[in-house]
């Protein structure tokens, strides 16, 4: 079953890799990265609700508390998907991937502050090292020509501050509720509140479009099945393997955006991809060991 586990939440890194390559597809036709986050959320919506509705009675929640950590993870997950998909839009693919993926020390540097965890060298080191990575990847350090414009590396972090916001919720709602419980009130809740924000009228323009199999496929690749994959595959793996696998996702991302998008990255930003993801990954393994 360690196994199992661990081939369904590869399969669901993949996935999530390949989403940001639809997503471009999408914003180069001309769609909003906002509306194409609503749609990536609808879908894994409906998908989620079916997993529920199979064991209705079983699922229903039974606390309060479900509810309230639930809508903390539908604003994350909100939060990560838009603004992921806009850096992506100011950036790259590979950039607003391994950008996402910076989020644990940015929770740590807190954590610090607020004297939730001891600090220690060898984490100021790892802090450091992303630090050093981002600046590599985003050009920050030719004051006179940043490879990268300060929306999409606000949007990545910001993605990646999300997605720790998400995990957090969604972590603290399953110790009292079910998982397809727990995605459905958050899809929910995300679905809703970005009504609030996009452009409604482009949104329902999708459904006449030449482009809604692509806005499909985006949701059940993006959310539906991948959220599924990763919720039931976690449970048969360690924390720190399934960390590891998750660093699948930014390589998988990049490799799309090269290889089919026609990305490219100098070598000094692959230098600083590498340092982040390999300084994360040290990290999240020894967090959990």
């Amino acid at each position: 079953m360690r196994y199992g586990g661990m081939i369904l939440v590869m399969i669901a890194a993949i996935l999530w890799g390949i989403t940001g390559g639809i997503a471009d597809i999408l914003m180069n036709k001309g769609w909003s990265p906002s509306v194409i986050s609503f749609y990536r959320g609808a879908v894994g919506l409906v998908c989620v609700l079916v997993w529920f509705l199979l064991r209705a009675k079983q699922n229903f929640p039974t606390s309060s508390r479900v509810y309230l950590w639930s809508l903390l993870a539908g604003l994350g997950v909100a939060g990560n998907f838009t603004l992921y998909f806009l850096s992506i839009e100011a950036s790259s693919i590979a950039i607003a991937a391994t950008l996402m993926y910076t989020a644990p020390v940015f929770v740590l540097l807190v954590s610090f502050l607020l004297k939730i965890e001891r600090s220690s060298w060898l984490k100021w080191g790892c802090i450091t090292g992303v630090l050093v990575g981002i600046i590599l990847l985003t050009g920050a350090y030719n004051t006179g020509s940043t490879s990268v414009t300060l929306l999409g590396a606000g949007a990545g972090l910001g993605a990646g501050i999300s997605y720790a916001v998400f995990i957090f919720g969604f972590k603290n709602a399953s110790n009292f509720g079910k998982p397809q419980t727990v995605l459905t009130i958050a899809f929910l809740a995300f679905s809703a509140l970005l009504l609030l924000f996009i452009d409604r009228q482009e949104a329902l323009s999708v459904l006449t479009s030449g482009d809604i199999g692509w806005f499909i496929l985006l949701g059940l690749v993006g959310a539906g099945v991948s959220f599924v994959l990763y919720v039931v595959g976690v449970r048969w793996t360690a924390p720190s393997t399934a960390s590891m696998i998750a660093m699948i996702e930014p390589v998988t991302a990049s490799l799309f955006g090269v290889m089919v998008l026609g990305d490219s990255l100098s070598f000094v930003q692959l230098i600083g991809m590498v340092l982040i993801l390999a300084t994360i990954t040290f990290l999240s393994v020894n967090k959990t060991d």
